[in-house]
């Protein structure tokens, strides 16, 4: 739910933040470790422009493998994760380890789930592609067995089993891409929550600069060519050159940048159609 303001001020007049309705508790220290390092720099040059280190932040270590096999643990509660869009929900299991997972629609604390190769395609369940009924919304989805999970992990994303062939099974993907993965990849139930993550509205160029983000200057706002290919060409309506280049002058639009064209035979249907 999106919650708005009083127009008090010029900072929150368009000022609109997300109601993530979870539990108000510390996070679990034994899963928390400390950010550090210089953000966007590697040994004092710049590595990632427009990065800063921003407000501090503890990360939570998330258990992307569901590796705990045939244990049912106990959601102990529903909590925020300021380094992703979805809510995390901490898993209490009967030997006393505790571990974070990414927390789907609908689940809430007090609730039991378990991940194993006899699991139930329930809420917040972790099972192979296999036993997975047909059409049922899946998230945090595996690529290669035992690796964890890589796909599918974005606030409000799901993906959707499609097909399933011999030992592959046909996945369609958030971004529209249908693609063969191996029966034996783990996936967990449900879709993940904070859809509305997208709809927020920061209000003010400080909360952008607490959440690590420098200002951005556009490259045809630049007066000296030395700075970037862009610069200069303000006034004359475009950029000067036939397509946009980066500050380091390689081509950015319509340039190839898959690497790993051995997987593209599991791509069924790609996410954009090719030009003919």
């Amino acid at each position: 739910m999106i919650k708005k303001y009083r127009p008090t001020s010029p900072g929150i007049r368009f000022r609109k933040t997300l109601v993530r309705g979870v539990d108000k508790v510390e996070p679990e220290k034994s899963l928390t470790i400390v950010k550090k390092g210089h953000v966007g720099r590697n040994g004092g040059r710049i590595s990632s422009g427009h990065r800063q280190q921003g407000n501090r932040k503890q990360y939570r270590i998330i258990d992307f493998k569901r590796d705990k096999r045939d244990m049912e643990a106990v959601v102990e509660s529903i909590q925020h994760d300021p380094n992703r869009g979805p809510n995390i929900a901490l898993l209490n299991y009967p030997d006393g380890e505790k571990r974070y997972i990414l927390a789907p629609e609908g689940l809430k604390a007090g609730m039991k789930v378990i991940s194993g190769d006899n699991a139930e395609p329930n809420l917040g369940n972790a099972l192979p592609l296999k036993n997975v009924p047909l059409g049922m919304a899946i998230h945090n989805l595996e690529l290669n067995p035992g690796r964890g999970g890589q796909m599918a992990r974005g606030a409000g994303n799901s993906a959707q089993i499609l097909a399933k062939e011999g030992k592959y099974v046909n996945i369609k993907l958030p971004s529209g891409e249908v693609k063969k993965v191996r029966e034996e990849c783990y996936a967990t139930i449900g879709v993940l929550g904070n859809q509305d993550l997208r709809n927020i509205n920061l209000g003010k160029a400080g909360r952008k600069r607490n959440q690590g983000w420098r200002p951005h200057v556009r490259g045809v706002a630049m007066a000296n060519p030395t700075d970037h290919p862009h610069a200069g060409s303000y006034k004359d309506n475009g950029i000067g050159m036939p397509a946009p280049k980066s500050p380091w002058g390689w081509q950015t639009r319509g340039k190839k940048t898959r690497s790993r064209k051995n997987t593209s035979k599991f791509v069924v249907k790609a996410r954009r159609p090719r030009r003919k």
